[in-house]
């Protein structure tokens, strides 16, 4: 009896939690920097909401009327209706703060501070490729799509895109033939399948990985919500592949979103005076993108070892190193790599700091440095 009972409080401390999450991200004109800000000065989404309206204002970035949009009560009211909408369809809301919350993605300023989440994935798998391009694919793409998840499918990344037309869904169908899990994320609320022609892949998709949105249900893909899309495709991934694109179009946006999260960028070429080819071909000219023509590229350049998917086992002498060493080893331990930004937000040792420690470990031999400032450790 008392085991169900502490069951019953823990299911009302979570929904009371998820509450105060959901409703901070309702509040009008706030951001996820903003978020953030009050999270850090009040300690948690539900304290922001038991302040007065008088401390509020002292938050920097808080005025007048983001102060009384907090203290009145009715977005709680709001909140309670997303809450219970998730509930019902099995969704998973996932603060930036949760555990499941993608890593990736968290560190980036911009990121969403509150995701939806329908699906089975792990959202923090040990290797995660986003495929992106045009709406009107050719069937050179389609089958370049297919290529190359076939190819990588024995590494068994998790495949990112957007369940839009053409090379999204390619590499959506691409993934569950190969038995790939495959995260789609939209521009709508999680409750709004579009296209609409898509809801059968995206239906298998559930079984296979999963869909994700940072909109609330009943939310329509409108506009604006692309490019918003796409910096959740570029920040969950460790690597972008373009596959088809126009000169201009949000396959290119995304790739720059990616380049600038310090993301791997590849291309595959086309040929010349396709439109749907230029853009590809430009980020190759440009140096935005690495040459992709097959997946071997992408394994030498990130890295990954044919055949070996585990990572290795450390063998070192732990006497040797320092507090701040082995803090840093110790993250590293069993992971494929981690980024120098998540070792020093784990670590909480500044940035600086932990890249000078990475750099006389790898002098020792203890660990190794791979693209887009990402680290793992060697066997010894």
């Amino acid at each position: 009896m008392e085991i169900l009972q502490q069951k019953i409080n823990d299911n009302k401390a979570n929904h009371d939690t998820l509450l105060y999450d959901v409703a901070i991200g309702l509040l009008p004109g706030i951001g996820s920097m903003l978020t953030r800000q009050l999270v850090s000065y009040c300690g948690s989404s539900e304290n922001i909401f038991r302040q007065t309206k008088g401390k509020l204002k002292k938050i920097p970035g808080i005025g007048e009327v983001l102060a009384g949009a907090i203290i009145n009560q009715n977005i709680l009211k709001d909140a309670e209706t997303e809450l219970r909408l998730a509930e019902k369809s099995g969704t998973k809301l996932l603060f930036y703060t949760d555990k499941n919350y993608p890593e990736r993605l968290k560190h980036i300023a911009d990121a969403p501070t509150l995701l939806y989440y329908y699906g089975n994935a792990d959202l923090n798998p040990a290797r995660a490729i986003a495929i992106v391009g045009t709406r009107k694919a050719t069937e050179y793409g389609r089958e370049m799509v297919e290529k190359l998840v076939q190819e990588l499918a024995s590494f068994s990344p998790l495949i990112i895109s957007g369940l839009a037309y053409g090379i999204d869904i390619a590499a959506h169908k691409a993934s569950l033939t190969n038995n790939q899990q495959t995260i789609g994320v939209m521009a709508s609320g999680i409750d709004i399948i579009y296209p609409s022609v898509h809801r059968d892949t995206a239906k298998k998709m559930v079984n296979m990985g999963g869909l994700i949105t940072e909109n609330r249900f009943g939310s329509k893909p409108d506009a604006p919500k692309f490019p918003a899309r796409n910096r959740i495709i570029a920040g969950m991934c460790d690597a972008l592949i373009v596959v088809e694109a126009a000169v201009k179009g949000g396959a290119l946006i995304t790739a720059d979103i990616a380049a600038s999260y310090d993301r791997e960028v590849f291309s595959v070429p086309g040929r010349l005076g396709d439109n749907y080819s230029e853009g590809c071909n430009m980020l190759i000219r440009d140096h935005k993108a690495h040459i992709l023509t097959s997946a071997t590229d992408l394994i030498k350049m990130m890295n990954w070892e044919e055949g070996n998917n585990k990572p290795e086992k450390l063998k070192v002498d732990y006497s040797d190193l320092n507090p701040e060493e082995s803090q840093v080893v110790n993250l590293l331990l069993g992971r494929d790599s981690v980024l120098l930004d998540d070792l020093s937000w784990k670590s909480q040792i500044p940035v600086g700091r932990v890249a000078a420690t990475l750099l006389n470990l790898e002098f020792r031999g203890i660990v190794k440095s791979l693209p887009g400032k990402k680290y793992k450790l060697i066997a010894g």
